[in-house]
Parts: C-alpha cells; structure tokens; sequence
C-alpha cells in the first residue's frame, strides 16, 4: 500500500516504522523539527514489540509539497482538537481508493473528519496500546491492552476492505481487528481515559497506583458511573450493560496490563502541550448538559486539568 501518516508522534511513529518495516510506501509529515530529526535518524521504535529502526520514503512540514496524490491509506494520529484542520487539508488527497483511518483518543474525531471528507472514507480506530516519545521520531511502546479496533461507525465500507487494512496493520505487527460495533469499542476507550488520564496526570502517578488507592478508586468508580448515565440517557450503547460490570473489567483485566503506564495527558502538561480532556471527560459534560444529566464530577476534573495546564504549560 502506498501510506501517509500526518503526526509522527507516538503513535504515527510506531505506524509509519512498523508499515515501512512490512514493505509499504510511507511518506509523513510533521513540523520542520520533526521532520530535520526524522531525516537525520529516521523513524526508531524500541519498547515492547522490539527494536525497529526505518528511513521514511518521503518527509515533508507541509501537504503543499508532496506531490504524490494516489495514497491507498491516510493515517491521522495528531491530537483530536486538531483533527477538523487536518482533514480540511487531507481532503485535496482523497481519491476513489483512498480511505483514512482516525488512530487517535477521544470522542468527536470522525465527526469533525467528516466535516471535510466524504463518512464512506474514514475508518475509526479504537487504539488501546501505549506508546512515549523519547525523541522527534522516537517512540516506546510500553504497554498493550487490547488488539486495535478498526471499523466504519455507520457500516459504509466494505468489510474485506477493513478486513485488508487490518491485516496490513497485523502483519506490520500492530495487533489489529475489524468490528461493525466501532464505536462500542470507541467509548469503551473514552471511559477508560477519561478515568485515568487526568487522574494521573493531575497526581503524576501510573494508573496501578490510581487503582490501588481507594481515595482514587472512588473517583473513578463515580467517572465511570457518570459516564454510563450519559451514555444511557443519549442512546449511546457500550459492550458492558452497565457501570458495575464495565468496573470489573476495569481493574481486574484493563490496568493490570497497563499499572506501570504514564497517561498521556501527564507528558502533555510536562511538554507545556494542550491535553486532550475536552475530547474526554469535557465531551462527557457536554453530551451531559445536551441529555440533561449532570456530571459534577467530570466537570471538577476538566476545571483541575485546565487549571494545571496554565499553571505547569
């Protein structure tokens, strides 16, 4: 396949290696730094999945200045508040073959990617292995709960399409699978981050520690559970029935693989970066307020993560 990643940071370094690794033509783009780092040492990934070092085929700051046009697969990892700008300039690439895929955390990506590009070429990710950069183009991957979710949330793509991109994703060593209840598994992931995430990175502690103290425990048993009445009152349905069982899971199968894991978010605020929390806990209020359920709780954590940001960005 012939792929472009925009945003080579954790995660659009570990695609763009590992894809360039399995054989496929990788360009990708990212800010001049990047970019002169990645030229200079190309894309290195270290961590749990092993050691793999690739030079890209092409390296560019700007969409203005690849001239190809004739990419099977998009990959969009950057941040989600900048998701509706990357699509408005992806879309000038989008061909009768093209399809991108939202690799990224959060709710509202394929609706602002949607803005600019046609629903029946975007592909939703649920991604659920952690990765850090150590360095422009250079990523660890750390941790892995879970394969990669990939679909089409309204079932407008093929599945062998899917089920073809998966396999290329799975052959670069990504463990990945197709599922015609994305977005389940979508909100699944926003439930998780949003109990996490801001905890940790507010406390600057990994998640095992979040799980073990029971003052931390009970925040986010009450997240979780105002997550769900959201859910439930806007007609969003999860692979759990209901909090108490998605609470199960929880802590006795998705932070035990993940305990020594730094959110994120903590490395955002460390780099004086935006966080992602309005694409997390803050589209929970907002859905909240949209089906008249109140979120106290996650509304507290959005003040403290913006709070934090001012004062440690």
């Amino acid at each position: 396949m012939k792929i472009l990643v925009f945003g080579l940071g954790a995660l659009g370094t570990v695609y763009s290696c590992l894809l360039k690794e399995q054989g496929h033509y990788v360009a990708g783009v990212d800010r001049e730094a990047v970019v002169a780092a990645v030229q200079e040492h190309g894309v290195q990934v270290s961590g749990i999945w092993g050691t793999h070092v690739q030079e890209l085929d092409k390296l560019v700051s700007r969409l203005e200045d690849l001239e190809e046009r004739d990419f099977d697969l998009l990959i969009i990892t950057v941040k989600s508040y900048d998701t509706a700008e990357v699509a408005r300039q992806m879309a000038g690439f989008i061909s009768p073959t093209t399809y991108v895929l939202l690799a990224q955390n959060g709710y509202g990506n394929f609706e602002a990617a949607a803005q600019y590009i046609d629903p029946a070429r975007l592909i939703v990710g649920r991604v659920i292995f952690g990765a850090e950069t150590l360095g422009a183009g250079v990523s660890k991957v750390t941790v892995i709960a879970d394969d990669v979710i990939i679909g089409s949330p309204d079932s407008l793509i093929a599945a062998g399409t899917l089920d073809s991109i998966s396999q290329a994703c799975q052959d670069a060593g990504i463990p990945t699978r197709t599922s015609k209840e994305v977005m389940k598994y979508v909100w699944g992931k926003i439930i998780y981050n949003s109990a996490l995430n801001p905890l940790g990175a507010i406390l600057e502690v990994p998640y095992g520690r979040l799980a073990d103290n029971p003052f931390t425990r009970q925040l986010m048993d009450g997240i979780i559970e105002e997550i769900f009445a959201v859910l439930h009152a806007c007609g969003q349905k999860t692979l759990w029935a209901e909090p108490g069982t998605y609470r199960q899971v929880f802590y006795g199968q998705l932070i035990p693989p993940t305990a020594q894991h730094h959110a994120s978010m903590l490395q955002d605020i460390q780099r004086g970066r935006k966080t992602e929390i309005d694409a997390l806990n803050g589209a929970v209020v907002k859905l909240g307020r949209q089906c008249g359920v109140a979120t106290p709780l996650n509304e507290v954590i959005v003040a403290m993560i913006k709070a934090k940001e001012s004062m440690d960005g």
